[in-house]
């Protein structure tokens, strides 16, 4: 399929420097407001991009639950191939694609795990299937077929069935603290909007980038 000539125009509203705020946190919860305002999709769905021992790379869709001046975290299972590659290199890339916004945010950074308190305070806050799904899911894993998840999902609900779901051992959050945090306007004539931030001792710098 030749795609060529499928191509949209972006508008002219553009990104100027002097409307940057001078810390990329407070800048991206201004764009992820917006992108609330607008009543984006899962505003809080980001790519999330590791490397494995050979360098090649993989990427995957994971849920943001919240973010601070330390960065932004992520729940999984620790068990995970994206666990395991973190693990193996800690240096990662999130991709906020708010295309209906003619907007990126492109996040490098590294990954560390927090601690297991903060964990558990997520955990509990999670409805209670999805407590129990944290427990089923060996994630990443081959498995024969659906209903061999859905046996095992009857079963911890079963062990579970009076009281709370203990946080698993397995489970947990990952930080990704920035290094550098980049933020794409679209413009007309494919003369887009760049502007860098790079973090240098305990202050950020500000770059434009050429589209």
């Amino acid at each position: 399929m030749d795609l060529s000539d499928f191509r949209k125009e972006y508008s002219a509203k553009g990104l100027h420097r002097a409307n940057l705020d001078a810390n990329p946190i407070a800048q991206f919860t201004s764009w992820f407001q917006q992108a609330i305002d607008c009543q984006i999709h899962e505003p809080n769905a980001m790519t999330l991009a590791t490397v494995n021992d050979r360098g090649m790379p993989l990427q995957r869709t994971v849920l943001l639950k919240y973010f601070d001046q330390q960065g932004f975290v992520f729940f999984t299972n620790y068990e995970s191939r994206k666990a395991q590659q973190i693990a193996q290199n800690p240096n990662v890339c999130l991709l906020f694609p708010w295309i209906t916004m003619e907007r990126q945010v492109i996040i490098q950074g590294r990954a560390e795990k927090i601690s297991t308190a903060e964990s558990l305070r997520y955990f509990t806050s999670r409805p209670r299937d999805s407590q129990l799904g944290a427990w089923v899911s060996q994630q990443s894993s081959v498995i024969s077929s659906r209903q061999l998840l859905m046996q095992k999902l009857r079963e911890i609900g079963e062990k579970f069935q009076h009281g709370e779901i203990p946080l698993p051992s397995f489970w947990g959050g990952f930080r990704i603290v920035p290094e550098t945090m980049e933020f794409w306007q679209g413009g007309p004539a494919r003369i887009h909007d760049r502007f860098l931030y790079t973090k240098s001792d305990e202050e950020w710098q500000i770059e434009r980038l050429s589209p």
